[in-house]
């Protein structure tokens, strides 16, 4: 009986979590007013991010290829 209450119970409190999900979810015209305001929605802020990222990947590559310690260096504006 007890092993019963526990398994409504957790019924009972999975449906509360997603009807309040269901309810607090932006529908689908939200989402897409989100999508189009993201900064990424951006093609010069993208390029930008695009850019930062390669120079990061190019910093971490060249880490992995040295024993040095690259963190010490005192140009970090390449």
């Amino acid at each position: 009986m007890r092993l019963l209450k526990a398994g409504v119970w957790l019924l009972v409190g999975t449906g509360a979590a997603a009807l309040c999900w269901a309810v607090a979810a932006p529908g689908p015209h939200r989402s897409d007013t989100i999508r189009k305001e993201l900064p990424e929605s951006n093609p010069l802020r993208k390029r930008e991010t695009d850019r930062r990222n390669a120079l990061v990947m190019q910093v971490i590559k060249e880490a992995a290829e040295t024993e040095e310690n690259v963190a010490w260096r005192t140009d970090w504006r390449k």
